[in-house]
């Protein structure tokens, strides 16, 4: 992402990053959202401030991963999570190669960025009202340790149409040559969990198996003049990186095949609140402007608004409940243990059952459902965007839109993501709850 010493980096969470101008740039450093100089509540911010009340101390590896460990300590990163990027797409691309990739490390609030010998560490936090929130850490020993926040390098990559025209995160797979440098003439994917399986991780390790599934992963161009004729086959099915690269400096030995799943999931479904966020406030703004000029009560809301909101919430309802999601062909699985770490966090029902079990068989999750219904940035949605969206959920898992965008959602997903919701989410609406006491 970002260089203390020398140039910034334009990228976190991604594998290729091109200059790109959003359209809606202009728009999030205005009212109401005030991007850059509004102070962020995110897991970044807050861990800056229990630093500074001395209320907690991060501790300096010398050895060479400085302040890594602790922070993901503090910020209750799994080390599990670690995915290896090998692609020079950072600004710290000098450091980054095949034999040295950059790591990636994730829970639902943050992503922490290494690189070995870096400059510094990266983040990328999310803030329920800015969206993605960006920052270094000097990777150098000090007392009083500081995070700068970063509003202007980072955005050239990370408020695109690649993020939904939002301060957002972006995974990239591209055709990396011997030295990492993508081959840009051969394209490149965003790549989220509608991607197919065969335009993943281009540029990226990969630990586990896939079966006769062949991803990008693993595998080096050879030919510029031909890339598409890189070898998928020498990168498939690894269970570890052995005569790749040496992964003592890093925290495990693996970059999880499931842990990139849900990376590729969960920064996608990030965007799209993000992004229905904003819409909500927008047109919250637009629609009191227009109430005072014309005398009306501010608190009537347009049509114009009314469809904006709607489009931004049926976005965000379809991606949270998996449509367009290929199926697997083939079951996968993991080397890390990410999988259980990341199913065991809940919550669960009565039956045990949780919105983070993996399927892995067919499809990502065993209950097809977002669980970032339950974070902070979901919570911090405006009420008219989560009402909307809580009024589409509950028509979809009751079974009253039966629409082909849900035709992947069986009578016992629905039922079961209905149930699940009732008992593990307390800020359901009323006619939840209605149901729930009629159950």
């Amino acid at each position: 992402m970002f260089g203390i010493r020398g140039a910034l980096t334009a990228v976190l969470v991604s594998s290729a990053c091109l200059p790109a101008v959003a359209p809606a740039q202009m728009e999030y450093d205005r009212e109401p959202i005030r991007y850059s100089t509004s102070t962020a509540d995110d897991a970044i911010s807050r861990l800056q401030s229990k630093l500074r009340k001395g209320e907690v101390e991060l501790e300096f590896d010398e050895s060479g991963s400085g302040w890594l460990a602790s922070i993901l300590r503090e910020l209750r990163v799994p080390e599990s999570s670690q995915t290896l990027v090998f692609s020079k797409t950072s600004f710290q691309h000098t450091r980054i190669a095949p034999r040295t990739p950059r790591a990636i490390y994730f829970n639902d609030d943050v992503y922490v960025g290494f690189v070995k010998h870096g400059d510094v560490l990266e983040f990328a936090a999310v803030d329920p009202k800015l969206g993605a929130t960006f920052y270094i850490l000097d990777q150098q020993p000090d007392k009083r340790p500081r995070f700068l926040r970063q509003t202007e390098t980072c955005l050239q990559c990370h408020a695109s149409s690649r993020t939904r025209d939002v301060p957002g995160h972006l995974i990239r797979s591209v055709f990396p040559d011997r030295s990492g440098l993508p081959v840009y003439n051969a394209g490149s994917f965003t790549t989220d969990h509608e991607s197919p399986f065969s335009e993943r991780w281009g540029g990226w390790y990969v630990t586990g198996t896939h079966g006769a599934q062949r991803h990008m992963g693993n595998a080096i161009v050879e030919d510029r003049d031909h890339p598409e004729g890189f070898d998928r086959e020498a990168g498939a099915n690894r269970v570890d990186l052995e005569g790749l690269v040496d992964t003592s400096p890093y925290r495990t030995r693996h970059s999880d095949l499931v842990a990139l799943l849900v990376l590729e999931h969960q920064t996608q479904m990030h965007n799209l609140i993000t992004h229905a966020g904003y819409q909500g406030r927008m047109a919250r703004t637009y629609d009191e402007g227009l109430n005072k000029a014309f005398g009306r009560p501010l608190d009537v809301v347009s049509e114009s608004s009314e469809r904006r909101i709607q489009s931004a919430a049926e976005k965000v309802v379809a991606y949270m409940l998996f449509s367009g999601e290929p199926k697997l062909a083939e079951p996968v699985s993991g080397t890390s243990g990410f999988a259980r770490d990341y199913s065991a966090q809940g919550p669960s029902d009565r039956r045990g059952r949780s919105l983070r079990e993996l399927d892995l068989k067919t499809r990502l999750l065993r209950y097809p459902c977002s669980p970032l219904i339950y974070s902070d940035a979901f919570e911090g949605l405006p009420d008219p965007v989560k009402s909307r969206i809580y009024t589409r959920l509950h028509e979809i898992l009751t079974g009253k839109d039966r629409s082909p965008a849900f035709e992947h959602l069986s009578d016992e997903d629905r039922r079961a993501i209905l149930e699940i919701l009732l008992e593990t989410k307390s800020t359901l609406p009323a006619e939840w709850s209605a149901l729930s006491a009629r159950r």
